[in-house]
């Protein structure tokens, strides 16, 4: 594929992913046609994550670490005051996401859309997708996302997908409170509030499940709600 002339600032909050961390790396690296900046935010893991992101210092941009688990929030706050490209993507540092889909994103972003995610169910039957880990999750995701739109006047697909991809002056400007998973929300609703449209491309997804290591749990949907109205009404 021909080089495509952007520079990606690939965010990556990382927090006891010592089994998936090498792999979902090793990924970005071996794309060749972007140029990149690659943030990696140790959130305070203690399983060995530290030791074998050690082994890429050489390998990535920038390397930080937090002396205690904050949030995956945190560590993006802490990644988007060294941001340099101008584009961003948020990474999970498991393997649900694959970054071969970064070319899709970037397409819109060269298009001229200043914000697009990737969604994990557009385009399909929802429920009769295999690739969440149950049915419930992607009752739930359905759920908020519903929400979501109606509070802020969107029509996504799939509000909550990691795969949130910016202009770097728009992420930038936008001042983030959230220290958990409700940086999702959140920013989802302050873009909603500057009016900027959020286009959807469809993404490839392989969730895992608790005991694989998925660490978002039902009580951060009921955060993501507070955090909807949190943000659409009282800031």
């Amino acid at each position: 594929m021909k080089k495509i002339d952007v520079k990606l600032s690939i965010i990556i909050p990382v927090y006891n992913e010592k089994n998936t961390i090498n792999k979902i790396l090793n990924k970005i690296l071996k794309l060749k046609d972007i140029k990149k900046q690659i943030i990696v935010v140790d959130d305070g893991s203690r399983d060995g994550t530290s030791e074998v992101l050690k082994k890429y210092k050489n390998k990535i941009d920038n390397l930080i670490q937090h002396k205690k688990n904050k949030g995956k929030g945190a560590a993006i706050k802490t990644a988007q005051k060294i941001v340099t490209g101008n584009v961003v993507i948020i990474q999970d540092a498991d393997l649900e996401y694959d970054p071969v889909d970064y070319k899709k994103l970037l397409k819109l972003i060269c298009l001229g859309h200043k914000v697009v995610y990737g969604s994990r169910v557009l385009g399909k039957n929802r429920y009769l997708l295999t690739n969440f880990s149950s049915f419930m999750r992607i009752f739930y995701n359905h759920v908020l996302t519903i929400l979501s739109n109606i509070l802020n006047n969107q029509n996504l697909s799939d509000a909550h997908t990691c795969y949130k991809m910016f202009k770097s002056n728009v992420f930038k400007n936008i001042k983030l409170k959230e220290n958990d998973f409700s940086f999702c929300p959140e920013i989802t609703t302050k873009i909603g509030l500057k009016k900027i449209e959020i286009i959807e491309v469809p993404i490839k997804y392989s969730g895992r499940t608790y005991q694989e290591g998925k660490k978002i749990t039902y009580l951060d949907g009921f955060k993501a709600i507070k955090s909807l109205f949190k943000y659409r009404f009282f800031y």
